[in-house]
């Protein structure tokens, strides 16, 4: 199975010696790290936790019994 790609809008922000970042779109994807490239790659790994327990949660691509579609809104 092919893998979809997704786009999501990532913020930094200097506090004190880290720096933090979060997804916008996804409330309590959230991370830190001593370095802005650090923060990156953390973030990176807590978006794919996140959507990977998301996709367990909800029965994954196995569940017949859920309609699941594409959703694009306009902001």
């Amino acid at each position: 199975m092919s893998q979809m790609k997704r786009q999501f809008t990532a913020l930094y922000k200097k506090q004190g010696k880290w720096y933090v970042g979060w997804i916008e779109e996804i409330p309590g994807v959230n991370t830190q790290g001593r370095t802005l490239q650090e923060a990156k790659l953390n973030l990176k790994e807590a978006l794919n936790l996140v959507l990977e327990t998301n996709k367990l949660l909800s029965g994954g691509s196995e569940d017949r019994e859920v309609i699941r579609e594409s959703l694009m809104v306009a902001l």
